[in-house]
């Protein structure tokens, strides 16, 4: 029996793939070390398989993106190199065939298939080199303190805005890990609250997912669909420092598309100048939605370090709240109720043999005959 044949398209770039898959295509990427993130959209694009030139796990730390691709019922096809890639024409046809993607013209590109249990040795090696990974990260993020401290005391110039957020609440969201749970979580309070929403690049596509529409896209604006930055928000490209001959790369995206953009000119990353910029403007409580802070989800990113987070968050100081985790305290007060009903369930099961044991004993009728006489006398006496 013939296998079915999906299409297959290949990028360098997952982010830049990941726009143009549809179900049932078969993703060809380059991606070392595949992070959340890219694992988490591959799926969303209900791919048919994965195939990565690069390895899925180096062995520098362990990487949960090819778990979650496997626990979707997604293969991977690991490692297959730089000339495969090279070989593989995009928009061609294919179907994966055990350690090989064959192709419809007869021509294969080979790999290993990753199944659980070599993904597990994979991921055992990477943890065991995780002690060195941290030290590194940790005297790469001392070290950046000293270059990025201006962060913590030095006034930030922000662009004129035209939305307001003085004395304002302002939710950032970061298309980062468990974002639609909390904002799912957060409906109550969007409602009530109605609150500045500041998507940094991917996370106005977010917004949009929940049917909102974001005031405010800030970023390198590489990550964010045409459609969202059509949507009639307010767009601030975040720009290298000034003095810095890279600029602000993200505004040629923007004049492409025929937009306006204010340049945002800052260290540090996106999400932390979207920090820094809420907090400058005379945000009254900042909210934050997806955003990086663990170890794992730097390395993810591919930082060497975390100042510029570490002391954007240190000036923020108590304005700050992270959402993460509130839907799993929905989740906890939920389970709370049950426990209660069970509770009340149970009180009424041991009570109903002891009160009925009372009604039919001796001291049971007694009291009853005596609970009677009270009541009457009570009842006489106020009539």
């Amino acid at each position: 029996m013939a296998s079915v044949l999906h299409r297959v398209l290949k990028d360098r770039r997952t982010k830049n793939l990941t726009s143009r898959l549809s179900p049932g295509d078969v993703a060809v990427i380059h991606h070392a070390d595949l992070d959340t993130t890219a694992a988490r959209a591959l799926i969303e694009c209900k791919v048919s398989a994965v195939v990565n030139a690069a390895p899925c796990i180096t062995g520098r730390y362990p990487n949960r993106g090819p778990e979650m691709l496997l626990n979707a019922g997604i293969p991977v096809l690991d490692n297959a190199g730089d000339q495969a890639f090279d070989q593989v024409v995009d928009g061609s046809t294919g179907s994966l065939d055990g350690n090989a993607l064959r192709f419809a013209d007869g021509s294969c590109i080979s790999g290993e298939l990753l199944t659980p249990e070599r993904l597990a040795e994979k991921m055992d090696a990477a943890r065991a080199n995780l002690n060195a990974e941290l030290d590194h990260f940790a005297r790469n993020t001392l070290a950046y303190l000293d270059n990025e401290k201006g962060l913590l005391f030095d006034p930030v110039d922000t662009p004129h805005l035209r939305t307001q957020m003085a004395d304002r609440h302002v939710l950032i969201v970061v298309r980062g890990g468990g974002y639609k749970e909390d904002l799912a979580g957060l409906l109550g309070y969007l409602v009530d609250v109605r609150p500045v929403l500041l998507a940094v690049d991917g996370g106005a596509d977010a917004l949009l997912e929940a049917k909102l529409k974001p005031d405010i896209i800030l970023g390198d604006m590489d990550s964010v669909s045409d459609a969202a930055l059509r949507c009639g928000a307010e767009l601030i490209v975040h720009g290298y420092p000034r003095g810095d001959a890279r600029g602000a790369p993200g505004m040629d995206r923007i004049e492409q598309m025929g937009l306006t953009a204010t340049v945002f000119h800052a260290q540090g990353t996106s999400e932390d100048v979207a920090m820094l910029l809420a907090e400058e403007r005379g945000a009254r409580l900042i909210v934050a939605v997806g955003t990086h802070f663990s170890l794992e989800e730097f390395l993810d990113k591919g930082r060497a370090g975390m100042a510029s987070t570490f002391l954007t968050r240190l000036r923020i100081g108590s304005k700050l709240v992270d959402a993460k985790g509130v839907a799993r305290l929905s989740e906890l007060r939920r389970l709370s109720l049950s426990e209660l009903r069970l509770l009340v369930l149970l009180v009424f099961a041991f009570t109903t043999p002891v009160i009925a044991v009372a009604f039919f004993s001796p001291m049971g009728q007694i009291f009853i005959k005596w609970l009677g006489v009270w009541f009457r006398h009570t009842f006489q006496a106020h009539h």
